[in-house]
C-alpha cells in the first residue's frame, strides 16, 4: 500500500507513523514547561522503527521499520539530544537502491522467488538498546546486536559478543542483574525444532556462558525474567509453521499460528548453570513483556507480573498500527502468577490491573529482586484500544492495589516510560517518557516525579517529530 500523508481524517496518534523519521545532530533542547531536577546525569536511549515506508511502498507490519535511536545526553548545562538511524546493511542497500529488497517479520522480499532465497531477512536493529561501558547495543530478535558509540549514536557494525554465530540470535530483551553486573540473554535458534539459546554475559557484554534447550516446534518468544536464582520463560502457544518461509511464499508474521490447545509452557533455569530446573504448563495466554521476577528461599517461590493477553490477535493490532486504521482489539491487562521453583506448577495467578496497558517497567536497581511499583503505559480509561494509542502513563502499587494515572492529555501519546534512579537517594528517582504532542504537533521529553503526582515537572522540546520507539534504558552518568 503506498504511503500516504497525514490527512484530516487520519487520527492524532498517526502523525509521528506517517512520515520516516528524519536525523537531527546534537541539538540543545529548550525546557518548554517546568524545571529540569539538576540531580539527573546520564542518558536516555530509545529505539523503534523510525522508517515505514521505502519508494513509495509500506511495510508489511509496524516490526518491520528500520531502527532508529533517540539518545538525550543530561549534564550540567542541561540536555542535548540527537537521533540517527542505525547503519545495518540492509539499511544501506535500501536506501541506496529507494526500495525494500529484503524480507523481514511482516513482509516477503520483493521480485521473483529467488530473492527470497539469496537475501537473508534484514536485521532492522529496531526493539531495544543495551547500554555497555564502551559501547551500545541495538538489539533485535532475529541476529547478532549492532554496536554504536554511546556519545554520538554512530553505528560500528555488527558485534557477536566475542561468542555468537550466524545462527544465533541474540533477543531484543535482556536483563542486567544490578548487584553483580551479570548480562542474561536468549536467541531462538531455527531448525525444524527449535533450540533456545542462553547467554551469561559479563558487565562488558562479553558472553562467558551458554546453556541449550530444544523446544516444541517453533514458539514465539518476545521477554523472559530474572527472579534472583532463576531465569523463567513462558512459552505462549504460538507456533510457526516455516515451510512457507523457507518457500519465499509468506511472512513470518503470516505463518505464526495461535495453538491454544498447546497451553502455555514454563520453563524455570538456574540462572548460575544455566540448565533447567523445572518445566510445568498453564492455561493458554500470550504476553510481549515481564514487568519483573523475584524468588523466596524460604518457600520455594517465583513471583512474576507480565501483561497478559487472551489469544494473539495482539500480533494483527500492531499490523494495522503502521496504516492509521485499528480494527483488531487486542488487550493486555497486568497479572501475577507465581510459582513453585522445583515444579514450575502455578501456585496462584491472579489479575493485578483490569486497565489495558503495556510496556510494564521497575526501577532497575530492581531487577530481579522484590519490587513494588510498576510502571505502565495504558490506554485511557473508557477509551477503546481500537479508537487509538495509549495515551496515558501509570504505577501499580502492589502493596495498596492502587494504580495511579497520569494522563498526558487530549491528543497527547507517551512511548513506554522509564524509571530514572536518583543515584545518592535509593528509592527515589524520576519517571520519563517521550510524547507527541498532537495539539502542539511535536515530539516531547516528560520528566514526572515517581509517584506521577502532579503532571510532568519538566518538558523538553525535540526539534522535530520523531516516530514512537519501543524501548529504551538510562544510563547513569
Amino acid at each position: 500500500m503506498p504511503a500516504q500523508s497525514q490527512t484530516l481524517t487520519e487520527p492524532a496518534w498517526f502523525a509521528p507513523l506517517a512520515q520516516p523519521g528524519v536525523e537531527f545532530p546534537p541539538t540543545a533542547l529548550p525546557v518548554l514547561a517546568g524545571h529540569l531536577p539538576p540531580q539527573i546525569r546520564g542518558t536516555l536511549y530509545r529505539n523503534g522503527p523510525g522508517r515505514l515506508e521505502r519508494g513509495g511502498q509500506s511495510v508489511g507490519h509496524w516490526f518491520d521499520g528500520d531502527g532508529a535511536i533517540l539518545a538525550v545526553h543530561f549534564t550540567e548545562t542541561g540536555a542535548t539530544g540527537l537521533y540517527r538511524y542505525v547503519q545495518t546493511e540492509g539499511y544501506q542497500a535500501e536506501s541506496e537502491a529507494n526500495q525494500f529488497l529484503y524480507g523481514n517479520y511482516g513482509m516477503t522480499a520483493p521480485g521473483p522467488l529467488w530473492n527470497q532465497w539469496m537475501r537473508p531477512t534484514k536485521n532492522a536493529a529496531n526493539t531495544s538498546v543495551l547500554p555497555l561501558p564502551d559501547r551500545l547495543l541495538a538489539l533485535w530478535e532475529g541476529g547478532s546486536p549492532h554496536a554504536l558509540n554511546l556519545e554520538t549514536l554512530e553505528t560500528i557494525g555488527l558485534d557477536n559478543l566475542d561468542e555468537l554465530g550466524p545462527m544465533e540470535p541474540y533477543s531484543a530483551h535482556a536483563k542486567q542483574d544490578p548487584i553483580t553486573g551479570e548480562i542474561f540473554n536468549f536467541g531462538i535458534a531455527p531448525g525444524a525444532k527449535a533450540r533456545l539459546l542462553l547467554y551469561r554475559s559479563d558487565r562488558t557484554g562479553k558472553i562467558i556462558q551458554r546453556g541449550a534447550l530444544e523446544l516444541d516446534g517453533v514458539p514465539m518468544i518476545h521477554d523472559f525474567a530474572l527472579a534472583g536464582r532463576f531465569l523463567v520463560f513462558f512459552i505462549p502457544p504460538v507456533r510457526l509453521n516455516p515451510f512457507p518461509i523457507l518457500l519465499g511464499l509468506r511472512s513470518l508474521s503470516d505463518e505464526l499460528k495461535w495453538q491454544p490447545d498447546k497451553g502455555t509452557q514454563i520453563l524455570v533455569f538456574d540462572r548460575a548453570t544455566l540448565t533447567l530446573v523445572s518445566r510445568g504448563e498453564t492455561e493458554p495466554w500470550f504476553q510481549w513483556h515481564f514487568s519483573n521476577g523475584c524468588y523466596e528461599d524460604a518457600t520455594n517461590r517465583i513471583t512474576l507480573d507480565l501483561v497478559r493477553y487472551n489469544n494473539f490477535q495482539t500480533n494483527q493490532y500492531l499490523k494495522e498500527v503502521p496504516t492509521g486504521r485499528l480494527r483488531t482489539l487486542a488487550e493486555g491487562t497486568l497479572w501475577r502468577v507465581q510459582l513453585d521453583s522445583k515444579t514450575a506448577k502455578v501456585l496462584d495467578m491472579q489479575q493485578l490491573v483490569t486497565q489495558s496497558c503495556e510496556f510494564p517497567v521497575v526501577d532497575p536497581r530492581l531487577v530481579g529482586q522484590p519490587w513494588r511499583y510498576t510502571y505502565l503505559s495504558t490506554h485511557r480509561p473508557g477509551v477503546v484500544p481500537t479508537q487509538e494509542l495509549l495515551g496515558t502513563i501509570a504505577r501499580y502499587d502492589s502493596q495498596t492495589g492502587e494504580l495511579t494515572i497520569a494522563d498526558a492529555g487530549p491528543n497527547c501519546y507517551p512511548s513506554e516510560s522509564l524509571y530514572i534512579p536518583n543515584p545518592p537517594d535509593p528509592g527515589e528517582g524520576w519517571v520519563m517518557t517521550v510524547v507527541y504532542n498532537g495539539d502542539r504537533q511535536t515530539s516531547e521529553v516528560w520528566i514526572y516525579e515517581d509517584d506521577l503526582a502532579g503532571g510532568p515537572i519538566c518538558r523538553l522540546g525535540l526539534p522535530q517529530i520523531i516516530p514512537f520507539s519501543f524501548h529504551g534504558r538510562w544510563l547513569g552518568a
